[in-house]
């Protein structure tokens, strides 16, 4: 959080910067905007409203899914855990890149052939209906609302550096207009709204990247070794500031916790909602694959750059403790290291680059948001509407009704944490979300797959006990209380001595899979595993795989 001392210290923003980042800022909101209405015109069915009308080529989806994936966390939160932490900043990197890897092989293709709109089909082909959905829906819901904090965090920590906003009244101001944003653009534009803002998102964001990643490497004549040496040199750590152990290792504690993040970031993806349902736009299962392809490109080129984002910060801005960097945990090291690589504090060419690449964060920040927000009331709607209260027999026109609804509430509640999380670095708080997928939706969709005996309780069971293992192991964590940067800092219950609880959560979801099967009774889902895996394969009959 940025204080009132640290004000004087970031003031020529205000003077030279302001206008411009405002006028960027309008420019990015009504380009996006626009792009709502014009698809709330084409949006006329409920495949129109969950699935783009599953009218999407692969380069357009493999856009969206890199623009839903590169969320603010990537961007403004990896950076500056980097420019704090060096090599230990950087697994974060690491850890997304390799998860997506992990998404592709093991669910990605498999998921969108043998779903219709929503994580949640694809466990109720085989399990029965109204527990399956209910639990899916709730998981779905509360990954959304963690890795929306981390957006909303995102765009107050992002305003409070361009504008010199030093009350936390007015931050929080910020997150309530970012969550009405988010919830125009999906009650009106649905996903092929939704998609579209991603997709611009993806090309602004990368070309903002490349060019703040060219500037830099510019600045130290292109030689990867000179810039590292330099920000090592900048960090007053020394060599330290290049070696594992900075942030994680100092103890055993923190070597458990780095493997805690390594298999959260690794695993979480592949149960990630929101990214998951990105497959559904398309209309065939290759149209998938190519999407795949792209997404990979982009994403891999991406948390390359970010290495040279973060160690360039390190070396060419402020950093040390009491600087904007260390009080917002990192959140704004790529918009001052936009500003000293175009030409420094109250220089024009700085102006430019810091309201550009503000505008580039903030496009990011409304473009995941609105994705999350559209995942959580589709479940909802299509989940817990349409099939376990209606049983199926709701119209598409109340369908979606609910799902607008939804959206507007999940939104209000994203909107009333994230005022309470402004604290805590956002990369962080997408790795909690991370836990929370691996923990509760990873285990039931790989049994669903690949166990033949897997059945309803067995679903239920690591779905629900995955998220409430993790969440009840995050209560009691450093992340709530007992530090200067937890959540209630002013209070200490935590015994849990790890700050992510994946490396306890994860295989915890896994065993209760395998309990909650092997005491459940026999409900025919095995009858119907070879028609899954079927459909699952060659996506025969996946547009009515929701019903069986």
């Amino acid at each position: 959080m940025i204080t009132a001392d640290l004000v004087p210290m970031i003031m020529p923003l205000q003077t030279q910067g302001r206008g411009l980042t405002i006028g960027l800022f309008l420019v990015v909101v009504l380009l996006t905007l626009a792009i709502t209405i014009w698809a709330s015109r084409q949006t006329k069915t409920a495949a129109d409203y969950y699935a783009g009308g599953r009218s999407f080529s692969g380069l357009q989806n493999g856009l969206a899914v890199g623009g839903d994936y590169m969320s603010a966390a990537s961007f403004l939160g990896i950076s500056g855990s980097i420019a704090l932490n060096g090599y230990d900043g950087f697994l974060y990197s690491i850890g997304f890149l390799v998860a997506w890897l992990v998404a592709l092989l093991l669910v990605a293709e498999l998921l969108r052939n043998s779903g219709k709109y929503t994580m949640a089909d694809q466990l109720a082909y085989r399990m029965r209906q109204t527990p399956v959905r209910s639990a899916a829906a709730t998981s779905t819901i509360v990954v959304s609302i963690f890795y929306l904090l981390a957006q909303m965090v995102g765009a107050g920590s992002l305003v409070g550096l361009l504008l010199g906003v030093e009350s936390t009244t007015i931050k929080s101001l910020v997150i309530v207009g970012v969550g009405a944003l988010m919830i125009i653009y999906v009650t009106f534009g649905g996903m092929k709204g939704t998609t579209w803002v991603q997709i611009v998102k993806a090309v602004l964001l990368m070309l903002g990247t490349l060019l703040i990643t060219i500037l830099v490497l510019a600045k130290f004549g292109f030689n990867l070794s000179e810039l590292l040496g330099s920000a090592a040199d900048k960090s007053g750590q020394g060599a330290a500031f290049l070696q594992p152990g900075l942030l994680y290792g100092k103890d055993l504690v923190g070597k458990f916790d780095f493997l805690s993040l390594g298999l959260a970031l690794v695993l979480g993806t592949a149960g990630l909602p929101h990214i998951l349902i990105r497959f559904y736009t398309t209309p065939t299962a290759r149209a998938a694959r190519k999407s795949v392809l792209w997404a990979i490109g982009l994403i891999g080129a991406f948390y390359l750059m970010t290495l040279v984002l973060g160690f360039g910060a390190a070396a060419l801005v402020d950093t040390k403790e009491g600087s904007p960097v260390a009080e917002s945990s990192g959140n704004v090291a790529s918009p001052l290291l936009a500003q000293a690589v175009g030409g420094g504090e109250g220089s024009f060419g700085g102006a430019i680059l810091l309201a550009f690449i503000a505008a580039v964060a903030f496009a990011t920040i409304l473009a995941v948001v609105a994705g999350l927000t559209l995942t959580s009331a589709s479940s909802m709607a299509h989940d817990i509407y349409a099939n376990v209260i209606k049983k199926g027999t709701a119209t598409e026109r109340g369908e979606m009704a609910v799902a607008r609804l939804s959206a507007i509430g999940i939104g209000a509640v994203a909107i009333l944490l994230a005022i309470f999380a402004q604290r805590l670095n956002i990369a962080f708080l997408v790795a909690l979300a991370f836990a929370l997928a691996a923990s509760a939706n990873l285990p039931a969709l790989l049994f669903n797959l690949f166990w033949r005996r897997f059945n309803t309780t067995g679903a239920v069971f690591s779905i629900y006990g995955g998220l409430a293992v993790t969440l009840f192991l995050v209560i009691f964590s450093p992340v709530v209380s007992g530090t200067e940067k937890s959540l209630f800092p002013n209070a200490d219950f935590a015994w849990f001595p790890l700050s992510n609880p994946g490396l306890i959560s994860i295989p915890i979801g896994f065993l209760l899979g395998v309990i909650g099967t092997l005491i459940g009774k026999d409900d025919g889902s095995a009858g119907r595993y070879d028609e899954l895996s079927v459909r699952a394969l060659t996506g025969a009959g996946a547009e009515g795989a929701s019903k069986h």
